[in-house]
């Protein structure tokens, strides 16, 4: 009997299944068998637990800086994965317990505020890649452990969860707007600037857990993946911080996911978090005229407001009768061809030879926030109309005389009537039509904003170069998020944030000097009433900016050149003045006049007075 030898078996075999395998179609990365869930959320707690241990062991200088950084990048890497469903899910949990911003809050404590400090991998990202981290050795040890303990608290709960298709979609879109404002800007990695790598992983979590998807089809899973592949080939091919073209990757691969998922969740599962976000779920790209719902920052109701409601209110905004002086109206202080400012340092008063503490900021999107004024001290559209009339130095108006007024005006009775089916004039009716009415002054059809969503084809490369610095280097867009370019904060976009500038009294001055203006420490509310908000101000929005000259609250900056030299030189504690928690951070930028000039025509890009008649 023939009898083959056994090294030629082995061969045959090798050949056999080498031909096997080189037959089997080649297919998408959805072919191998992906991580389950659970297995990202068991990953993320091995991490933390390892983050934990060595941050004891740097605590009794057992192990060395560099490996505490290492330990937290795999923890930060290993978040990321699952992050996509924690942050979804329970965002509070997530932007206070697990990620939140470095930044100190307060809490009412009785009648006085008790201030909270930050806690998660953002503050130890910052702690642990400081200059020399071993100075705070015993409070990254102790974050840890309160990372630990956070982490699992959620972790248990969320696998034994089974979301949704309908949530995975409408999370992994939220989860690009988290990448595209958060993570490739820096602002979730203050210390280590690892954004881009986090990105990346964050778009192969996406990829992998929509390849599990029972219910959304091949097609649209190769579509999903070509184009993340090609994001994160964009990542890989230059992934310096500073130098990353983030304009190339919005419009070629962030915005066109968003827009393919948004039409898989049309066909699909269509589904809305419309009472916990201000977020639009039906937007279509992040730049879309609707990515936003204004209606969930005013009391008013989207089924409330009408095209009569909206004129009622314009037709009350240039009435000068609602002042007690007969001669203020809102357009005194919000000239529409000053993009609704008023082109002066800070506002006249009703007072002759008076003005108001502040300068008038831009009605212009003005509904996009949650807190309203510099100090932020109203709620809602509503409230800020109502401080307007009251203020003794602005309207001065006692409501029972204005209502009587308003009551006995033939004309107002018929709009009134119009607006709300009664032509009884009230307090709340005001407030309401006024808020419709600003409500109304949105402005998303800038050039720039065309070019994203492919309205336009083409946009200055000064801009586009602005644009990157804008978005990275110059860190502009870690306090002035986009698309709203202000401090309301992504992916919820429900809270706006204050900042500590520093803000001159004179920028012109031979010796700088911090401006006097309290700010949000001296607001009236007695809950922040906290040192950590000494001289903080609203973020307010820079569209538009082109045209509402001068500058910050206190209006002593004449031009964008002055500005971006401020913020080049890292605020007033980077000019060695004393500026008490100072949010911005005071290392210089190290901007040239050349990048400079292109942020000021990106800046430019952003006007749009469209709505304007």
């Amino acid at each position: 009997m023939f009898k083959l030898n056994p090294v030629l078996i082995v061969l045959i075999t090798i050949c056999t299944a080498s031909l096997f395998v080189n037959c089997i179609p080649r297919s998408s990365s959805y072919s191998k068998k992906p991580l389950t869930i659970k297995d990202f959320y068991n990953d993320a707690e091995n991490k933390i637990e390892a983050l934990n241990s060595v941050a004891a062991a740097f605590q009794r200088d057992n192990v060395s800086a560099d490996s505490l950084q290492r330990t937290l990048t795999n923890a930060r890497n290993a978040y990321k994965k699952i992050e996509i469903y924690i942050a979804y899910l329970y965002p509070k949990y997530a932007n206070t317990r697990l990620n939140g911003a470095p930044l100190l809050k307060t809490k009412k404590s009785g009648n006085q505020p008790t201030v909270v400090p930050p806690e998660g991998l953002q503050v130890l990202d910052e702690l642990i890649y400081a200059d020399n981290p071993s100075l705070d050795k015993v409070k990254i040890a102790a974050l840890t452990k309160k990372l630990k303990a956070n982490y699992n608290s959620i972790a248990q709960t969320l696998k034994r969860s089974k979301p949704s298709t309908k949530i995975l979609i409408s999370a992994s879109r939220m989860q690009l707007v988290r990448i595209f404002t958060l993570s490739i800007t820096g602002f979730d990695t203050p210390g280590s600037a690892n954004g881009l790598e986090e990105a990346s992983i964050s778009l192969q979590s996406i990829n992998q857990l929509i390849g599990q998807s029972t219910i959304i089809s091949r097609r649209n899973k190769s579509e999903i993946n070509n184009i993340i592949t090609r994001a994160i080939a964009q990542i890989n091919e230059n992934n310096s911080f500073d130098n990353f073209d983030r304009l190339k990757f919005l419009t070629q691969s962030i915005d066109p996911l968003y827009k393919l998922l948004g039409n898989i969740s049309e066909e699909k599962s269509k589904g809305s978090i419309k009472k916990a976000t201000a977020w639009n779920p039906n937007s279509k790209s992040i730049f879309a005229t609707n990515f936003l719902n204004p209606y969930f920052f005013t009391q008013l109701n989207e089924e409330e407001d009408s095209p009569a409601l909206r004129q009622l209110g314009e037709a009350l905004f240039y009435d000068t009768s609602l002042s007690n002086n007969k001669e203020m109206s809102c357009a005194t202080c919000h000239k529409p061809e000053l993009a609704f400012t008023d082109g002066l340092k800070t506002s006249m008063s009703n007072i002759d030879g008076k003005n108001v503490l502040r300068n008038s900021p831009t009605l212009l999107n003005a509904v996009y926030a949650e807190r309203f004024f510099y100090d932020v001290r109203a709620f809602n559209l509503e409230q800020q109309a109502e401080h307007v009339i009251f203020n003794s130095d602005e309207f001065d108006t006692d409501y029972s005389q204005l209502l009587a007024s308003l009551n006995n005006m033939p004309s107002y009775k018929d709009t009134f009537k119009k607006a709300f089916d009664t032509p009884t004039v009230s307090r709340q009716k005001i407030a309401s039509a006024l808020a419709s009415y600003v409500l109304s002054l949105q402005s998303f059809n800038s050039p720039f904003d065309k070019y994203v969503r492919g309205e336009i084809d083409q946009i200055g490369d000064d801009v586009k170069n602005g644009f990157n610095i804008f978005m990275g280097k110059g860190a502009c867009a870690t306090c002035h998020f986009a698309p709203t370019f202000s401090g309301l904060v992504p992916p919820l976009f429900i809270d706006s944030e204050t900042e500590i500038l520093g803000v001159l009294e004179n920028p012109d001055a031979t010796t700088p000097i911090i401006d006097t203006d309290e700010g949000r420490w001296k607001n009236g509310i007695n809950a922040e009433a906290a040192w950590i908000y000494e001289k903080s101000f609203k973020t307010t929005t820079v569209r538009n900016i082109d045209l509402t000259a001068p500058y910050f609250h206190n209006g002593a900056y004449n031009t964008l050149e002055q500005v971006l030299d401020f913020y080049n030189k890292g605020g007033g504690a980077g000019m060695g003045l004393n500026v008490v928690n100072q949010t911005l951070p005071d290392a210089p930028l190290a901007l040239s006049e050349k990048e400079i000039s292109d942020v000021i025509s990106f800046l430019k890009s952003l006007t749009d007075i469209s709505v304007i008649k």
